[in-house]
C-alpha cells in the first residue's frame, strides 16, 4: 500500500565544485526559452479583448460584445469557438514538434533544439504582426507553437543537465520565472498598445514577439551542451572540459565517471519510445502524463489566456480589464521568485501541498464572490470598486499559490526524475500532454464559462483537491538527489518500489559504482 508522507531519500554523492557564474550564466540564457512561452500566453488574451482587433478578424464577437441587448447572457458574450481557435491552434503545433524534438535533441543535442524553437517563433511573430487575415493568424500561430513545442522540450532538460544537483531545484525554476516575466511584459505592452489611436496596437502586441525570439536565438549561439547530452553524442572529452567550468574545479571525475554509468546503463535501448512501456518505467511514465495533466486543470491558463477577458466579463471596463490582467501578472512574476528561494530548501513537496491548498481556498471564495454577484442570468447591475477590488486579490492569491508550486514545479520535477536513456521521449510525452490540455482548456474556456458560470471555477478546484491527494500518496522528494542517482528514489517509494524491483536497483548501483565509467575517462 502507498505510504503516505514520503521519507526524504538518503544524501547522494557530494560532487565537488561550487556555483559559478559561468552555470549561472548558462542557465539564465538558456531560461530566457521560457520568454516565448510566457510572452505568448500573455499577449493573446489581451489581443482577443482589443476591439479594434474584434472588429476586423471577428466582427461577429464584436457585435455581440457591444450589443445593449438585455437578453445577451454576461457570461456568453465572448462565447466563439473560431476566436478560441486563434489562441488554441497554438498547442496543437506545440504538441506535434515537442514529439519531433525528442529524435531532434538525443541527435543533435538541447542546444540546437532551442536554437530551432528560436527561428519558428520568429517567423510566426512575423506573420501574425503583419497579417491581414484569419488564415495569416492560424498560420502564425501555427509557426508559433512549433517553436514552443521545440523550446519547452529542449529547455528544462538543459537546465536540469547543466545545474549542480544542490542547485538544480532553482536554476530550473528560471525557466518559470522567464514564463511569468514574459505574460507581465505582455500584459503591460496590451495595457499601452491599446491605448495608440488608429486601433492597429494589436499587430505591435502580436509582432513584438520577434523580441523574445531573437534572445533565445541569439542566447543559444553563445551556449554549449549538456554534460550528459555530450556524453550521450559520444563526445567525453568535451564533456569533461564543461564539467571543469561550470562546476569550478578540475577534479570532477567522480561526477563524470557516473554520467558516463548512466550513458552506459542506457546503452541497452535502442527505441526510447517502445522502452517506455516497460515495467520499471512506469513511475515516470505516470508522473510525465499525471503532472502536466494535473498543471492545466489547475484552471490556471484560464486566467494566464484570458485574464482580460474574464474580467471584462465579470463587468470590468476594457483598460481596467488590462488592468487588472497585469496586475496578476505581476503577482505571477513575484511569487516565482519565491519557488526559486525556496525549492531547495523545503523540497518539491511541500510547495506542491501549500500551493494546492492555496489554490482551493481561492478558488472556493472566487467561485462564492461571482456566484453572489452574477447569479445564473450574469447580470450583475454593476460592481463597486470595492467588491472589484476583493475579487482581484483572491484571484491574486489563487494565482501566488500556482506560482509557487505547480507552475514551476510542474516543469522541475518531470525534468529531473526521468532517466538518461528516455528522458528525451518521456519529456516530450510531458510537454505534449501540458499541451494537448493547454488546447482543450483554451478551446472551451469561453464555452465553459457561457454554460457552466461560476461554477467553472469549482470546477478546477475538484482537480486541485484531487492532484493535492495524488502528490501526497505517490510523488517522493528529489531535493538535493543528482539526477543520474534518480532512479533509485522509485525503487525506495512504497509504492513504485513494487515496479522498480530489485534487480533493476542492483544494476543502476553497479553501473554508479563500478569503474568502468572511470576507466573511460580520459
Amino acid at each position: 500500500m502507498a505510504g503516505g508522507i514520503m521519507a526524504a531519500p538518503e544524501k547522494g554523492k557530494d560532487y565537488p565544485g561550487k556555483f559559478t557564474w559561468k552555470v549561472f550564466y548558462t542557465c539564465f540564457i538558456a531560461a530566457s526559452g521560457g520568454l516565448i512561452f510566457g510572452y505568448d500566453l500573455g499577449i493573446s488574451g489581451g489581443v482577443t479583448s482589443m476591439d479594434s482587433f474584434l472588429s476586423k478578424f471577428f466582427p461577429a464577437v464584436y457585435q455581440k460584445q457591444i450589443s445593449t441587448d438585455p437578453s445577451n447572457n454576461q457570461y456568453c458574450k465572448f462565447d466563439s469557438q473560431t476566436l478560441t481557435l486563434f489562441t488554441s491552434s497554438l498547442y496543437l503545433a506545440a504538441l506535434f514538434s515537442s514529439l519531433v524534438a525528442a529524435s531532434v535533441s538525443r541527435t543533435f543535442g538541447r542546444r540546437i533544439t532551442m536554437l530551432m524553437g528560436g527561428f519558428l517563433f520568429l517567423a510566426g511573430a512575423l506573420l501574425n504582426g503583419f497579417a491581414e487575415a484569419i488564415w495569416m493568424l492560424i498560420v502564425g500561430r501555427l509557426l508559433l507553437g512549433f517553436g514552443i513545442g521545440c523550446a519547452n522540450q529542449s529547455v528544462p532538460i538543459y537546465l536540469s543537465e547543466m545545474a549542480p544537483y544542490k542547485y538544480r531545484g532553482s536554476l530550473n525554476n528560471l525557466f518559470q520565472l522567464m514564463i511569468t516575466l514574459g505574460i507581465l511584459i505582455a500584459n503591460v505592452l496590451n495595457y499601452g498598445f491599446a491605448m495608440i489611436p488608429g486601433g492597429w496596437g494589436w499587430r505591435l502586441s502580436l509582432g513584438g514577439a520577434v523580441v523574445p525570439a531573437l534572445i533565445i536565438i541569439i542566447g543559444s549561439f553563445t551556449l554549449t551542451d549538456t554534460p550528459s547530452s555530450l556524453i550521450e553524442r559520444d563526445r567525453l572529452d568535451e564533456a569533461k572540459e564543461l564539467l571543469k567550468k561550470v562546476r569550478g574545479v578540475d577534479n570532477v571525475d567522480a561526477e563524470l565517471a557516473d554520467l558516463v554509468a548512466a550513458r552506459e546503463a542506457s546503452k541497452g535501448v535502442s527505441n526510447q519510445w517502445r522502452a517506455l512501456f516497460q515495467r520499471k518505467y512506469r513511475p515516470q511514465l505516470t508522473m510525465a502524463i499525471a503532472i502536466p495533466f494535473f498543471q492545466q486543470l489547475t484552471g490556471i491558463n484560464v486566467i494566464t489566456f484570458y485574464a482580460p477577458v474574464l474580467f471584462k466579463t465579470l463587468g470590468f471596463g476594457n483598460s481596467a480589464s488590462l488592468m487588472s490582467a497585469m496586475i496578476t501578472g505581476g503577482v505571477n512574476c513575484v511569487s516565482t521568485i519565491a519557488a526559486i528561494l525556496l525549492v531547495d530548501r523545503f523540497g518539491r513537496r511541500v510547495l506542491f501541498l501549500e500551493g494546492g491548498t492555496q489554490m482551493l481556498l481561492s478558488q472556493i471564495v472566487v467561485t462564492v464572490m461571482i456566484a453572489y454577484k452574477f447569479g445564473i442570468d450574469g447580470n450583475s447591475g454593476g460592481l463597486s470598486k470595492e467588491y472589484a477590488g476583493a475579487v482581484v486579490l483572491f484571484i491574486c492569491t489563487y494565482v501566488a499559490g500556482f506560482a509557487w508550486s505547480w507552475g514551476p514545479l510542474g516543469w522541475l520535477v518531470p525534468s529531473e526524475i526521468f532517466s538518461l536513456e528516455v528522458r528525451s521521449a518521456l519529456q516530450s510525452v510531458n510537454v505534449s500532454v501540458n499541451m494537448i490540455f493547454t488546447f482543450l482548456v483554451a478551446q472551451i474556456f469561453t464555452l465553459m464559462l457561457c454554460h457552466m458560470k461560476f461554477g467553472m471555477f469549482i470546477f478546477f478546484a475538484f482537480f486541485v483537491f484531487v492532484m493535492s491527494i495524488f502528490i501526497y500518496k505517490f510523488l517522493p522528494e528529489t531535493k538535493g538527489v543528482p539526477i543520474e542517482e534518480m532512479a533509485l528514489v522509485w525503487q525506495k517509494h512504497p509504492f513504485w518500489g513494487k515496479y522498480v524491483n530489485d534487480d533493476d536497483g542492483d544494476e543502476i548501483k553497479e553501473c554508479l559504482n563500478s569503474k568502468k565509467g572511470s576507466d573511460m575517462i580520459v
